[in-house]
């Protein structure tokens, strides 16, 4: 789970692995795979970043490096 910001200030916890897509409208917007959206006040930047930091820490970031090297 990442932790993100409404419009209104109020944090929640988001289940990263719902994700479908991420943009900025210029408010960053993030589309889960059920259809549902949430606008939230941090950067696609920093979701971005949040999302990579809990793939690490649970270990998929590693899983994809080796593919990535494995790949080239």
């Amino acid at each position: 789970m990442i932790e993100l910001t409404r419009l209104n200030n109020s944090t929640f916890l988001l289940n990263a692995f719902l994700i479908e897509q991420v943009e900025a409208f210029p408010d960053t917007t993030i589309t889960l795979v059920n259809g549902k959206k949430i606008v939230v006040r941090e950067s696609i930047n920093d979701v971005k970043l949040k999302t990579n930091e809990l793939y690490r820490t649970i270990g998929l970031a590693s899983i994809y490096s080796k593919q990535d090297a494995e790949g080239s």
